[in-house]
């Protein structure tokens, strides 16, 4: 198979990657920007619209994907070292994911200088997937780390029907590791930790991504990837919807009927992400794998403009996030709040009172407004990136 074969598929890589971080944008421009933000849960059947439940729900698909995406990406550059380097690589960068999320993101976050509570979130799950990835990519085959993934997405959820008793050894270790919804840990200095993502369902799936890579091998016949890939998808979206239907197992959270049919089919769709449920695994990853075969070789003006976002995530993600808040905090301020309202003690991001916000469709605006805005800055360091080679590159 042709060298330019291997790079239209690592291309359909960077396009869904660069879809899926357009399509993250739009619920944090939600977080900082929508009325009911921080007032409503905009996933509550009995409580929300469809036009916001579905802008909250599409975004679910993003850190799945970006998960699946980057244990294929780290199976294809691994391609052209030793595991030991592999290994090497993900655990050094994992460590500097964390790091981040420590530092540069949780500011992002919160705006606060005190760093009142440290935000483990995205990054944190990338970095810690990534340390045990480079673990099982020192000892085990490509094909033993899908196994080990798949045993992880399929059996997490095992771990609902253990109680510990609140507070206990047992439950922070579950919390943090395998079945927290979200967990604020105090510091000895009057601070919190917030573990917002677990660390075990989310390292599953970009060990399934690193097995899956296998596929994206050089003399894999692209007819059989397509099938597969197909295949996956669709079982994972027939299995979901069983599982669903069924109502036992997969999903800390049942769905239920409600007073209205479409309220009820809200409810069925309202899968758990904290922490990332077998049924929100595969409600969401099913489509992805579907999509990732049908754009191998599409190559036109909506694909390259994905593309441009894709090939520099961790830019884009950096980038987003500060500009995001930044125009929250001119939106706020030249609303007529003042600077002790926009920075209140009580207020769990700075320069985003409870209060502030607009509907739904200036959110939409807003959203597309910063995408394009950061069209050409991943454009300039995409092309950056392409002609040096540099070793910091590889961490950005």
């Amino acid at each position: 198979m042709s060298t330019n074969g291997i790079s239209l598929r690592i291309k359909s890589i960077d396009t869904v990657r660069g879809l899926i971080m357009v399509i993250m944008a739009l619920d944090h421009v939600r977080d900082y920007f929508h009325i009911t933000a921080f007032s409503a849960d905009p996933l509550d059947p009995a409580t929300t619209n469809p036009a916001l439940f579905f802008t909250r729900w599409i975004t679910h698909f993003c850190a799945p994907s970006f998960m699946l995406l980057s244990g294929i990406s780290a199976y294809l550059s691994g391609q052209n070292k030793t595991t030991a380097d592999t290994s090497s690589f993900l655990l050094k960068r994992g460590l500097w994911l964390i790091l981040v999320e420590i530092t540069f993101m949780t500011f992002a976050f919160s705006f606060d200088v005190t760093f009142k509570t440290i935000f483990l979130a995205v990054l944190w799950a990338l970095g810690t997937s990534m340390l045990v990835l480079g673990l099982f990519v020192r000892f085990l085959s490509p094909k033993a780390i899908l196994i080990s993934g798949l045993v992880l997405i399929f059996g997490h959820n095992l771990f609902d029907l253990v109680k510990a008793a609140p507070g206990s050894g047992l439950d922070i270790f579950l919390g943090i590791f395998m079945t927290g919804a979200g967990r604020f840990v105090p510091r000895g200095d009057g601070g919190n930790i917030a573990f917002l993502y677990v660390i075990l369902p989310w390292a599953g799936i970009m060990m399934s991504g690193y097995g899956l890579g296998t596929i994206y091998n050089r003399a894999f016949p692209e007819q059989k990837r397509r099938k597969i890939l197909l295949q996956s998808g669709v079982a994972a979206i027939v299995l979901f919807l069983v599982l669903r239907f069924v109502n036992y197992y997969g999903d800390q959270s049942l769905w239920s009927p409600q007073s209205e049919g479409m309220r009820t089919f809200l409810s069925f769709m309202n899968a758990s992400k904290y922490p990332p449920s077998l049924i929100f695994t595969l409600m969401t990853l099913g489509p992805i794998l579907i999509l990732l075969a049908f754009t191998e070789h599409a190559d036109n003006a909506l694909t390259r403009f994905f593309t441009v976002y894709g090939k520099v995530p961790f830019f884009y993600f950096m980038l987003h996030f500060y500009l995001i808040h930044l125009l929250t905090m001119i939106a706020v301020l030249s609303s007529g709040y003042t600077w002790a309202q926009a920075t209140a003690p009580d207020l769990f991001f700075k320069f985003r009172p409870n209060d502030f916000g607009y509907s739904l469709g200036i959110v939409y605006v807003i959203w597309i407004s910063i995408v394009l805005a950061l069209y050409y800055p991943c454009r300039w360091f995409g092309n950056y990136r392409g002609r040096n080679k540099k070793w910091w590159l590889s961490y950005l």
